[in-house]
């Protein structure tokens, strides 16, 4: 199957600089954007001229409701992002799923589409994809790009050297799906993709010091300075292993003792529980059985929450965010002992120290897979540079 892709000519730096600054933060009138950039007003229409021509800006109302014989001077038309000018796949690939979303250009979920793995065979997975992409590009013929978040070490956003979950070693998954598809493809490690997109349209958006902090399968996190995330070599190696919470916590079935991933992924927390009572029970179970007082999950949800305030205090301590967004599938675990993860994170920071800003969302898998999307977004039409 071949797709073709809605495309337009490569932006130059300047032109790169204006689209980024209204899709993030638009919509923005030109007296603001230039003032952002430090442009003259020349130089801005110049770099404004062609990117209106191509479709990709648009020129809006002020919104200021006078009558148009009542305003001096031109006319304000602020310019917008046409949203609806492309649209983009994110793909996120699980143990024993393929979750797919189409997205706006400015990453506005527009349609889902999941589908089982039962295989994890490179080829096969590209396979999937495939067909996937080819059920979506009949209702969206704007599709410009692919993205991909798998869990584990990727390189060069094209090659995955590495994934405990899938099995895999230096697959090379950008290339595969291109192949199948005749789309360009962008492929990141998952949290790296939930952040950038946070850092753009979401929690983190206009921030300067940002950090995302995701449990579930696994922990997942993200520093962002200066408004732009911050690459480290161990986020995608499981370092969460060897951030150690609790040096007397629970063991994983592995063998690490009061790590983070001991103490806070949803395995984890399913694993004590098992091991404990003989009874496999599902997270949510367990979360209803602390909620209800019941010993053994109290216990476990109990540990788990003072281990993620130590981990929230940690990094206010070092970081000094200006927010921790924590997400993920494990979340929930807020909602019945969110009075834990409190006090213990006051009771690990000094007393005089700043309220800390934390915001929670329970994750889901679209959620990841618009992450990688917005990957897409950023490296094959705006032509970010690679981190």
């Amino acid at each position: 199957m071949t797709t073709h892709a809605a495309s337009w000519s490569p932006l130059s730096p300047g032109e790169r600089s204006v689209a980024i600054e209204v899709l993030v933060h638009g919509p923005l009138s030109r007296t603001d954007l230039a003032r952002r950039l430090d442009l003259s007003a020349g130089s801005l229409t110049r770099l404004t001229k062609p990117l209106i021509e191509s479709g990709l800006l648009v020129e809006v109302p002020d919104g200021s409701g006078a009558p148009a014989g009542t305003r001096q001077g031109r006319p304000s038309q602020p310019l917008a992002v046409v949203a609806e000018s492309r649209t983009f796949l994110g793909f996120k690939i699980t143990e024993d799923m393929v979750y797919g979303v189409v997205t706006t250009l400015r990453s506005d979920i527009v349609a889902r589409l999941d589908r089982p793995l039962t295989t994890h065979d490179p080829a096969e997975v590209a396979d999937r994809v495939a067909r996937m992409t080819g059920e979506l590009a009949a209702r969206f013929p704007t599709l410009a790009g692919i993205g991909i978040g798998v869990g584990g070490h990727v390189r060069d956003r094209a090659v995955v050297g590495e994934s405990p979950f899938l099995g895999w070693r230096d697959v090379p998954l950008a290339r595969l799906v291109e192949r199948r598809t005749g789309l360009p493809v962008v492929v990141e490690n998952d949290v790296a993709a939930f952040v950038e997109a946070e850092t753009w349209f979401g929690a983190g958006r206009g921030l300067d010091r940002f950090v995302v902090l995701t449990i579930g399968a696994g922990v997942g996190y993200g520093l962002v300075l200066g408004g732009k995330r911050v690459p480290y070599a161990e986020q995608d190696r499981g370092f969460a292993r060897h951030w150690i919470v609790d040096p007397n916590g629970p063991l994983t079935p592995t063998g690490e003792r009061g790590s983070a991933v001991s103490l806070l992924t949803i395995p984890s927390i399913r694993y004590q529980v098992r091991a404990a009572t003989g009874r496999d029970l599902t997270y949510e179970e367990i979360l209803a059985g602390a909620a209800a007082g019941e010993p053994m999950a109290a216990r476990v949800i109990g540990e788990a929450a003072r281990g993620l305030g130590v981990l929230v205090a940690q990094i206010a301590n070092f970081v000094q965010p200006q927010k921790i967004l924590l997400a993920g599938e494990g979340v929930g675990l807020i909602d019945v002992a969110g009075r834990t993860v409190d006090d213990t994170v006051r009771a690990h920071r000094h007393p005089l120290a700043a309220p800390l800003d934390v915001e929670t969302r329970v994750s889901d898998f679209h959620d990841w897979a618009r992450g990688a999307a917005v990957l897409a977004i950023q490296v094959l039409v705006l032509g970010v540079a690679k981190v």
